[in-house]
């Protein structure tokens, strides 16, 4: 059987595993199909009539919504009739998400008179069904053929997804039919799609993605020709692309993987954020919204997988190049790593962080700050002072230097054997060159260790590791770019052969 790839037939491929249906658009006076509850991802079919392209908004979703979940207030703001109160409602909800962006409103809700409204529940804790309940009324949905325009053109997107009636992303879809590819997608958005539209601003929605059967872009910020496109592939044969789909299009994990409810509620949860970024040579600050890249989910959402499941005492290498995001990678990992449980216990009291990066410093705190008070969450040990104290306070992230791992290793070996430690390293030795190992060597002829002169970061961090053995109460989790044999030799499990050998 074959795959309708036409613009037409990627649309109604998309609706159908989102939702269960097409999504085709009703005749007038028809009502739109929703879903069953046990068909589809969970998604339901928007109509194109319900977005009010003045507030960004689905009303019909975000009234339903709010009428099922929160009866009284929808109730005082009186969403079923157009009016005053509605319209003051919808202009301070689009003012919030002007001033904060979708991603905070949607995690924090907003305050409207005497009321506090949620926009969205998150993902619930094992066992609390009241929570469940609350997450299973969010409704997420997709609309076909979105008119956004507020000019008489009533320009239209293939797509737009939405949360509890805000828009969280759009899609322009292409197709080799027409000879047209994701390429044309991308100069689509950058030619015909005024950012200053509403729909358009910055923080209104979380990516715009540029989709044909062979591959995936996204852009997290329009700005006309300026808009970055970068890819959302699987990669393919240690190179980019996405490899062949015996079951369908090569691009369809992006449906089925990534945006299904629980997918995508993971990242607005975990991920994606609006940071504040600074250009060190100029000392001008601005606003930065952050979508991981596919590499980035997978790996994070991988090693949370395992270490989960197994605990601590492993040994875990990740091989992540320069200048694709590695800091974030880290940041993310080292954030859920503290939630992680497992048997109702947690499987880690502590992460510490390994680097020498000041940027990377600056990133996990930034990171952390959108999910939690950093003060009382990430320490600085500059010292071993800084070190024991917070090791003993149980401070949940501890950011270290390479010159203490010598020390780190000693004092959970010793003094914290009770406690279990999830130790991240970024083995950024290409970048930081000899002063870092000469630091090292020093600090490890402090401790009794005898350093060879020649030796990179890398190389000291694996013999560090080696004679200390693998402590039973910590893993290590190294990120590097160009990982030594000797690198993989520690970091790899053993692969027992045929023969017996291994």
């Amino acid at each position: 059987m074959t795959t309708d790839t036409s613009e037409r037939g990627l649309e109604r491929l998309i609706c159908t595993a989102l939702t269960g249906h097409p999504c085709d658009p009703p005749k007038p006076g028809e009502k739109m199909y929703e879903r069953p509850a046990n068909y589809g991802f969970g998604w339901i079919g928007g109509r194109p009539d319900d977005y009010d392209r003045e507030y960004c908004i689905d009303l019909g979703q975000l009234s339903t919504f709010l009428r099922e979940t929160q009866p009284e207030a929808a109730e005082a703001l009186n969403l079923r009739h157009d009016g005053p109160t509605r319209h003051k409602f919808l202009a301070r909800l689009q003012g919030e998400v002007t001033k904060r962006g979708t991603i905070d409103v949607l995690r924090h809700g907003i305050k409207h008179g005497p009321h506090h409204l949620d926009l969205f529940y998150g993902t619930p804790s094992a066992g609390n069904v009241k929570a469940r309940e609350r997450y299973s009324a969010n409704r997420f949905s997709v609309t076909r053929q979105l008119r956004y325009s507020r000019d008489e053109t009533q320009l239209a997107l293939d797509l737009g997804l939405f949360i509890n009636g805000l828009p969280v992303a759009t899609f322009e879809l292409k197709n080799s039919l027409t000879k047209q590819t994701v390429a044309d997608a991308v100069q689509q958005y950058q030619r015909d799609r005024d950012p200053r539209e509403k729909l358009f601003e910055f923080g209104r929605c979380v990516g715009h993605f540029a989709v044909d059967e062979h591959e995936v872009r996204f852009c997290t910020h329009l700005k006309g020709k300026a808009s970055w496109f970068l890819p959302f592939n699987l990669g393919w044969n240690d190179g980019a692309g996405n490899p062949p789909n015996p079951n369908g299009l090569k691009t369809d994990y992006l449906w089925k993987l990534i945006l299904t409810r629980d997918g995508l509620t993971n990242i607005l949860e975990n991920y994606a954020q609006i940071v504040e970024t600074k250009d060190e040579k100029t000392g001008k600050k601005k606003a930065v919204q952050i979508w991981p890249r596919f590499h980035q989910l997978d790996v994070v959402r991988k090693l949370l997988a395992d270490a989960g499941q197994q605990g601590a005492g492993k040994r875990y290498l990740i091989q992540h190049s320069a200048g694709s995001g590695k800091s974030n990678s880290i940041a993310w990992l080292a954030h859920q790593l503290i939630g992680q449980s497992k048997d109702d216990a947690v499987v880690f009291d502590s992460i510490i962080i390994i680097t020498d990066r000041r940027i990377l410093d600056q990133q996990i705190k930034t990171t952390i700050k959108q999910f939690a008070q950093v003060g009382s969450t990430v320490g600085h040990a500059e010292h071993s002072g800084n070190l024991r104290k917070f090791l003993a306070e149980g401070k949940k992230i501890i950011i270290s230097t390479v010159q203490k791992f010598p020390h780190i290793l000693d004092e959970i070996g010793s003094e914290h054997r009770g406690r279990r430690f999830a130790i991240i390293i970024d083995e950024a030795h290409s970048s930081q060159g000899g002063r870092t190992s000469a630091k090292m060597s020093l600090s490890l002829s402090e401790a009794g260790a005898k350093p060879d002169d020649e030796e990179e970061l890398e190389d000291t961090i694996n013999r560090l590791i080696e004679a200390k053995k693998l402590l039973p109460n910590a893993s290590y989790f190294a990120f590097t770019a160009t990982p030594k044999n000797k690198t993989l030799e520690i970091f790899g499990e053993p692969d027992p052969q045929p023969d017996g050998t291994v």
